[in-house]
C-alpha cells in the first residue's frame, strides 16, 4: 500500500469538491472499521480525505470512532492532518461565515475514549502547544495569502453533543475564555498526537452560540456550510501545496520522554 503523508478530516461529500478523480479505501484497526478513506491528488500531493460522520453523515459526534480514524491514517503513513470543523462563536466578535485557526482547547467531553494508551507503558503527551505550530502557521499564513480575513488565535471548547449547549453552558464557557464550541475537535487533536501526527484544524462559525441568537438549527448550519466550503477548499489546495517536505515542529517527537520505564 502506497503511503499517503497528507490527510484531510471533513464533511461527507467533501471527497467530491476535493478530487476529480480518487480511489476508495476501507482499513482494518484494532479499534474498529472507519468510514471509506478517498484517496486523490491535490496539486501533484497524494492526499487522504476521511468524513468523519461517515459516508451517509450518518454518525453522530458523540459516536463516532475517533480511534479507528485516527489509527487508520496513520496505518496509511500520514504524518499530517488538516481538520475541518464547524463551530458556533462564543466570543461575540466572531460571526457566522467567519474562519478561525485555534491554538487552544478545552475538553468538555465525557464518554469518547481519548487515548491509545490504556495499558503500559504509561504515556504521558505534552500539551503545551496543542495544534502543530508548523501546520497552524502554513494554514493562516495561506489564508491571509488569499485575501481572507482568519482568526489565527482562538481557544475551542469541544462538547459531547449532539445536542447543542444551553445558554447557561455558553456563558459559562465564555467566562472561562473560550471563543468557539464544537463537537468534533477532541479527541482527534489528542490521539493524532499521541501516534506523532501533525494536526491543525481550519474551523468556520456555522452559527451564534446558544444565548446570542433565539434558536439554533442544523439547517443554518448546513447553509453557512455550503457558503464558506469555496474559500476552505481554496485555503486546503495552497496550504497542501505549501506544506515543506520534512516536517520541522515537536509534533515528530511527542513520544519521547513520554513514557514512565
Amino acid at each position: 500500500m502506497k503511503k499517503v503523508k497528507i490527510a484531510i478530516i471533513g464533511g461527507t461529500g467533501f471527497e467530491k469538491q476535493l478530487f476529480k478523480n480518487f480511489e476508495k479505501l476501507r482499513l482494518g484497526t484494532p479499534y474498529g472499521v472507519p468510514p471509506p478513506i478517498f484517496i486523490g491528488k491535490i496539486n501533484g500531493k497524494r492526499v487522504a480525505f476521511l468524513p468523519r460522520h461517515g459516508p451517509e453523515h450518518s454518525t453522530p459526534p458523540h459516536k463516532i470512532n475517533y480511534r479507528a480514524n485516527i489509527y487508520a491514517l496513520h496505518k496509511l503513513g500520514v504524518e499530517r492532518i488538516l481538520a475541518t470543523n464547524a463551530v458556533g462563536a462564543i466570543n461575540l466578535n466572531f460571526k457566522p461565515g467567519d474562519l478561525v485557526v485555534p491554538h487552544d482547547f478545552v475538553d468538555f467531553t465525557k464518554l469518547r475514549f481519548t487515548t491509545f494508551y490504556d495499558e503500559k507503558p504509561v504515556t504521558h503527551v505534552d500539551f503545551s502547544q496543542p495544534y502543530c505550530p508548523e501546520t497552524r502557521k502554513v494554514l493562516i499564513d495561506t489564508a491571509e495569502s488569499l485575501s481572507f480575513d482568519v482568526r489565527e488565535k482562538a481557544v475551542l471548547i469541544c462538547t459531547e453533543g449532539p445536542r447543542y449547549e444551553t445558554p447557561a453552558e455558553i456563558e459559562m464557557f465564555r467566562r472561562l475564555g473560550c471563543d468557539i464550541v464544537g463537537m468534533t475537535g477532541v479527541p482527534e487533536a489528542v490521539l493524532a498526537r499521541e501516534l506523532e501526527i501533525c494536526y491543525a484544524s481550519l474551523c468556520y462559525v456555522s452559527n451564534m452560540a446558544a444565548g446570542a441568537q433565539d434558536r439554533l438549527t442544523a439547517l443554518e448550519v448546513s447553509k453557512i456550510s455550503k457558503e464558506v466550503m469555496p474559500k476552505i477548499k481554496q485555503i486546503l489546495f495552497e496550504t497542501i501545496r505549501r506544506l515543506p517536505q520534512k516536517r520541522n515542529c515537536p509534533c515528530i517527537h511527542a513520544l519521547r520522554d513520554a513514557r514512565f520505564k
